[in-house]
């Protein structure tokens, strides 16, 4: 394959999809086109052989029109650019205009006979540099090796990642039989993409890890201890309620300090039964360890008991594969230097769609967060991030994400309903789990996380010096113990700054009408 569109026109290896030309299309599959052309590129490939993976939430077609309008799913480019109907022109046109889709490339790899034209493309163009990543590829996503030499010469290496798309490694290992850099992201058993949208390099951009570490650098250390106990509880008590549980206090506690502990290790599969262990408390009804049946999220048929999965969990044998690909991923996008949240959000939301354990699953997921993010040393030390109270008051968007790849996973798994009323997978369906689109998801935790820097830490950190300043002011009116301090701050919050009329005539009687009414300004001037 050569590297440009006049190359590939001249290229003498072509595969062609039809034998005649394709009319311009208006629908694909369930989706509307903006407008009418011609689906290019991966979209092409898939419908064409008829590949089964879940939809990519952004593809690209080629419009009539020679100056088309983009949506939020595709990307639409002009005609000019449209690419021969050739498997090896839709193959390049995918790799220069929408990066990699690896479940796509894998599907195909394995679906299509693509060994003898990806042979016969490198004897004929092994210097192309497209030609080149889709051998590294072929070989990486397939473990099995081409027929062909290895690159006699030393043409500049390429990126097997481009990095103005999709978001990679800053550098990679050299592949000296292929002349590319291997600056993917993960490994063949787990490697979620992320598109590098303009929503990620504006919240990359704000160094919201630098803008942290300043507020803490300015804040009294006594201050900043106490507002990371109190954000540390109510990331816990969140990462629960997102659950719909209010587990007893020592649970919530026990959690907590298992956050605060995040990144102080390195991360195996005995850790995270560890941490299920802390989740569930009560194990005498719940499998500690990995899933050794099927698992689903969702309901019940109430007449049937029958599954109605709304999300399905990957195979039980494909779990210790899987498992092993997610930490692999986590710690070689950390010690290479991959963006935190970015790593962050593929590691922790694949982790939740493989589903792993019978129960624990969704906290561990957040848990993870606050793993890779400590491990990277983005927070702060000893101030883990509160992103579970974040997810909690976006809590519909955050549903929308797991549901972005959820929904279009489930039409592509065929199952039953076993005897026991849970799911049986017929089909092959660990790839699906390997390698989705996480753009979404790191779009949402780069926003989660922006939240606990720009509002949750000033706002708990101006709220402790504010309480600060009305405890001492009390003090000099009447010395009270901090406890009762604490009550009388509890009470006027309570009451919109004011004592209520209980208070006064109970806890607080001893005060006079006059020291009420100083103590009602204080509060008012303190926290206004």
């Amino acid at each position: 394959m050569k590297d440009d569109a006049k190359q590939t026109a001249e290229s003498p290896v072509t595969t062609p999809l039809r034998r005649d030309a394709p009319e311009p299309v208006r629908y694909w599959k369930d989706r509307e086109l903006p407008e009418a052309g011609w689906l290019t590129g991966y979209s092409a490939l898939m419908q064409h052989y008829g590949l089964r993976v879940p939809h990519s939430p952004y593809l690209t077609m080629v419009a009539e029109r020679h100056e088309p309008n983009s949506s939020a799913d595709w990307q639409v480019l002009p005609r000019r650019l449209k690419p021969q109907d050739t498997v090896e022109a839709h193959l390049e046109f995918a790799l220069k205009y929408e990066g990699l889709s690896l479940s796509v490339l894998k599907a195909l790899f394995e679906t299509a006979n693509t060994s003898d034209m990806l042979e016969e493309l490198v004897r004929g163009s092994p210097m192309g540099k497209y030609t080149r990543r889709l051998w590294f590829l072929y070989e990486w996503l397939t473990d099995r090796r081409l027929d062909v030499p290895d690159i006699d010469g030393r043409p500049k290496a390429v990126d097997v990642v481009d990095s103005s798309i999709q978001v990679a490694l800053p550098d990679g290992e050299l592949s000296r039989r292929h002349r590319v850099r291997n600056n993917l992201p993960g490994t063949p058993r787990f490697c979620p993409m992320v598109r590098m949208t303009d929503h990620l390099r504006a919240r990359a951009a704000e160094g919201l890890d630098k803008q942290a570490r300043e507020r803490v650098g300015r804040t009294h250390p006594d201050v900043m201890a106490r507002a990371a106990a109190f954000l540390l509880l109510s990331d816990s008590r969140s990462s629960f309620e997102i659950e719909g549980e209010s587990p007893p206090a020592d649970r919530t506690r026990r959690w907590g300090q298992a956050i605060a502990e995040a990144g102080s290790r390195e991360l195996d599969l005995k850790e995270l039964v560890r941490l299920q262990r802390i989740v569930i408390g009560d194990d005498r009804f719940v499998h500690i360890g990995l899933r050794e049946e099927g698992g689903f999220v969702g309901s019940r048929d109430r007449r049937t008991n029958d599954p109605l999965p709304e999300h399905i969990s990957a195979r039980p044998q494909d779990l210790p594969d899987l498992i092993e690909g997610i930490l692999a991923y986590q710690k070689r996008a950390i010690d290479d230097g991959m963006d935190p949240v970015i790593a962050a959000a593929a590691a922790a939301f694949g982790f939740v769609y493989v589903h792993p354990f019978e129960d624990g699953n969704g906290r561990i997921h957040r848990w993870l967060i606050h793993h890779v993010l400590a491990r990277a040393d983005y927070n702060p030390p000893e101030f883990p991030f509160p992103v579970s109270a974040a997810i909690l008051r976006n809590l519909s968007r955050y549903r929308q994400v797991l549901e972005s790849y959820s929904r279009p996973l489930l039409s592509c798994i065929d199952w039953e309903t076993t005897e026991r009323k849970n799911v049986h997978i017929l089909n092959d369906t660990v790839d699906y789990y390997r390698f989705f689109d996480a753009t979404t998801h790191a779009e949402f935790l780069y926003d989660c996380v922006r939240e606990t820097v720009v509002h949750d830490l000033p706002e708990e950190v101006d709220y402790l010096k504010a309480y600060d300043r009305f405890v001492e002011r009390v003090q000099q009116i009447v010395d009270m113990p901090a406890d009762t301090v604490d009550l009388l701050h509890r009470f006027l919050r309570q009451n919109d700054g004011s004592l209520s009329k209980r208070a006064r005539t109970r806890e607080f009687a001893a005060l006079s009408p006059t020291e009420v009414q100083e103590i009602e300004e204080i509060h008012s001037e303190c926290f206004e």
